[in-house]
């Protein structure tokens, strides 16, 4: 039997030598408004990776001379309660929601969720059972309320542990720059975000594995873990790819709302979280209402891209 008969169909090119990844790529090109959404998330995050180049301040840069002062020349998005600049600030929040919504996406979602999903829809049997037994656990707890306790109760254990490392290795500046709170709620959020990712790729791969391809690769000799990487995965690599572009939405708002509570990213480092609680309140808004617009508006266009890019990929990869 030649080898594309055992090839899973979504590996091979379709006819007139476009893969269907160009032909997804082409749709979602002719939607403006993902182009729109995909240039607004760019500016965002690109502002966020080189803010230690393009900021004009540093983040914890303070000057009590001239707290809450709006807009001026100096200071474009004006200051906050410190006398920190707000467009520096808010830069660096940039970097810290990409590298939190970066590394739940990356252990999350793609690795513990697509990896368990389709380890369970495949090996079935008591594997399958007792993921989907841990999976229906987390899923019953209440994710916000969970989240808030792990990160209050866990937040200075962490903290200590992250100094004591830094005593051991003689490495200085990692509490400082907050990578204790990075870790603990990026760690928080990825044990909550892969139940949903791990069901939907089971109840897929449950219907592939059933088909002729797969049957025939195994009837060849073919190993699990070469069914599952050159069989499985590439027939549900357009559902982690839509899987993954809308739960980006969803993870930046969780780690924001975190941080809004005060059990999130930590001082020093900079959070939209932080900076929406300092700004929020009636009497702030009214004396001072750049302090709630400046990270308000970049949030809520962050978050509406990430939705309109999300429905744009999903009409995208159905052809419409």
């Amino acid at each position: 039997m030649s080898s594309a008969t055992v090839q899973a169909p979504a590996a091979v090119a379709p006819p007139g030598g476009e893969s269907e990844w160009h032909r997804v790529w082409q749709r979602l090109r002719r939607k403006r408004l993902a182009m729109a959404s995909l240039v607004v998330i760019a500016v965002i995050y690109v502002a966020g990776i080189f803010a230690s180049v393009l900021a004009p301040y540093s983040y914890n840069q303070t000057n009590l001379d001239i707290p809450r002062q709006g807009p001026s020349r100096s200071h474009p998005l004006g200051t906050d309660t410190l006398g920190r600049d707000m467009l520096s600030r808010t830069m660096y929040s940039a970097r810290t929601t990409l590298i939190v919504t970066t590394a739940v996406i990356l252990s999350g979602s793609l690795i513990i969720g697509n990896g368990l999903g389709l380890l369970s829809g495949y090996r079935g049997g008591w594997i399958d059972a007792v993921i989907m037994r841990v999976g229906d656990v987390f899923s019953s707890l209440p994710g916000l309320v969970m989240l808030i306790l792990i990160n209050a109760s866990l937040g200075p254990r962490v903290t200590e542990a992250v100094r004591g490392l830094e005593r051991m290795t003689g490495v200085s500046g990692l509490v400082a720059s907050g990578f204790p709170s990075y870790l603990l709620v990026f760690s928080a959020l990825s044990l909550f975000s892969w139940v949903g990712t791990a069901r939907i790729i089971r109840a897929q791969i449950l219907q592939l594995r059933e088909r002729d391809f797969i049957t025939s690769a195994e009837a060849l000799g073919a190993t699990p873990w070469r069914v599952i990487r050159y069989h499985l995965l590439p027939n549900v690599s357009f559902l982690i790819i839509l899987q993954v572009s809308a739960t980006l939405g969803g993870i930046a708002g969780s780690e924001i709302v975190l941080t809004w509570f005060g059990v999130g990213v930590q001082p020093p480092a900079a959070s939209f979280g932080a900076m929406l609680f300092e700004g929020s309140g009636p009497r702030t808004f009214q004396a001072y209402p750049h302090l709630l617009l400046v990270p308000g508006v970049v949030v809520t266009m962050l978050l509406f891209a990430f939705n309109l890019l999300g429905d744009a990929l999903n009409d995208a990869v159905r052809g419409r």
